[in-house]
């Protein structure tokens, strides 16, 4: 099957990487050329330009945001207007609801594929092929590209044949993190004002009720107060708090906790900060009780 990727960001280049190295035919782009270096090196064929990339049977994007995936997909020289009938575009971006459900429409339209597959992992999950992938759209399409997905993720949850409703979960699991990640802050400087060393105190934690990688690995970040370089960054966390809050007002859904950890990330923001991994919101709890500058 001849493949396609656009967007070569941290995740984006792992999970092509992926597919580079399972010997399928792939094709790369990206706005950054520079990026293409690597899998071209791989064995990958570099794009001058998105028409050139949409010669496939199926072509993922994992892009930063709405405004992205629209130029890529929707622009004059877009997706829609190169995407071979038959052919299939497969989005792993975090993006709205209701952007997944407009590009199902435009893709139906031109006799093309649509699939919405976010992912939940970061860059190292994707290098190794561990990634979890939420998929949704037609089971004949997601038939299709299920070899592609064993190659990038340990495992796909097909949620619906809505393409929409997978970009549904993906905010709904990601507000999830976000709110691990604000209670584990919060938790660890409590803690830590009362006299009790961060670390052992996370130990402890991580040891008994809550023994799980997202715990484990975002507390290990927040304990050692490191979130450069930034595997995903603050300012997309704040998207998608946005993005959920978005969904959430469509559905008459009160997520009153969302409220909050938007309202973080752009303290965050205001303090310079948008750069840092979204991890780093853990550290605004330290600041308020005046543990660190």
């Amino acid at each position: 099957m001849r493949s396609g990727f656009i967007g070569l960001g941290k995740m984006g280049a792992g999970m092509a990487a992926r597919l580079c190295g399972a010997g399928h035919e792939l094709t790369v782009f990206n706005r950054s050329a520079q990026r293409m270096q690597s899998l071209i090196g791989q064995g990958a064929r570099g794009a001058e330009n998105i028409a050139a990339v949409c010669d496939a049977d199926v072509v993922f994007t994992m892009l930063a945001d709405d405004n992205a995936l629209k130029e890529v997909a929707l622009g004059p020289d877009g997706m829609l207007a190169h995407l071979k009938p038959g052919a299939i575009h497969v989005s792993c971006s975090t993006v709205s609801v209701a952007l997944s459900a407009r590009l199902c429409r435009e893709h139906e339209q031109r006799q093309q594929g649509y699939i919405a597959a976010p992912v939940f992992g970061r860059p190292d999950a994707a290098a190794a092929g561990k990634l979890f992938v939420v998929a949704a759209g037609k089971q004949n399409l997601i038939d299709r590209v299920q070899p592609l997905f064993d190659v990038m993720g340990q495992r796909t949850f097909i949620v619906s044949d809505a393409p929409e409703k997978a970009n549904l979960v993906k905010l709904g699991g990601n507000f999830m993190i976000a709110s691990v990640i604000e209670s584990l802050g919060e938790s660890m400087a409590l803690a830590e004002k009362g006299g009790v060393d961060r670390h052992l105190y996370l130990d402890l934690l991580t040891s008994t009720l809550f023994n799980a990688p997202v715990y484990k690995n975002y507390g290990a970040m927040i304990a050692d107060r490191h979130f450069e370089p930034a595997g995903f960054a603050a300012h997309l966390g704040q998207k998608d708090m946005r993005l959920a809050l978005a969904a959430a007002e469509e559905l008459n859904v009160p997520l009153p906790f969302a409220s909050v950890l938007r309202d973080r990330y752009l303290e965050l923001a205001a303090h310079g900060g948008e750069h840092l991994d979204w991890s780093a919101i853990g550290s605004l709890a330290a600041k308020d009780a005046a543990l660190i500058p």
